[in-house]
């Protein structure tokens, strides 16, 4: 919906483990709080481990790529890059995780009566669901949490094929 809510989606490609944060509105400053926000609850150090490149696209609100790049001190946190125009596939693995987010809000559905906590039930059914790429693993158990929430990339698949997106549904969101 044009000027309503929106989603920013983070996604990890190892582990296909994918945050979403609901803004009020599709401004670079609204993407900029989100990762201020990530940084201060991470910590430097943290963060710097989990986030060290950004990949994104040309979309208006990471029109202000040094702003995500460094703290209001001034320094370096992340590097931000951007996928060519017109080559999807160098974020593909995104795509297919939005695709789960479709299944519960198809497109040109609203997001204007949405909570961040629904977005966070979504995400959680989302990071609940096994694949076949990791092993059969869920994005929660590749992706390991502990208080210092460290990466630990999952254990190769036994199989290099992916089981359609229909083989195993997503369950419906809670009701309200």
């Amino acid at each position: 919906t044009v000027g309503g809510k929106v989603l920013l989606t983070i996604h990890f490609p190892h582990t296909s483990f994918m945050m979403g944060f609901l803004r009020d509105f599709n401004t670079s400053q609204s993407v900029i709080d989100i990762f201020e926000m990530l940084y201060v609850k991470l910590g430097r150090k943290l963060f710097e481990k989990i986030f060290p490149v950004i990949l994104t696209d040309r979309g208006s609100e990471f029109s202000n790529p040094r702003m995500i790049e460094y703290t209001k001190d001034g320094i370096l946190r992340t590097k931000v890059y951007y996928c060519d125009a017109g080559c999807p596939h160098q974020k593909g693995s995104i795509e297919v995780n939005h695709e789960l987010i479709r299944r519960v809000l198809p497109k040109g559905v609203t997001f204007d009566n949405l909570t961040q906590e629904k977005i966070d039930i979504m995400m959680n059914h989302i990071n609940s669901y096994s694949r076949l790429k990791l092993g059969n693993k869920t994005p929660f158990e590749a992706f390991e949490f502990s208080p210092r929430m460290v990466f630990t990339p999952p254990a190769p698949a036994t199989s290099k094929k992916m089981a359609p997106p229909s083989a195993q549904p997503l369950p419906p969101p809670p009701p309200d």
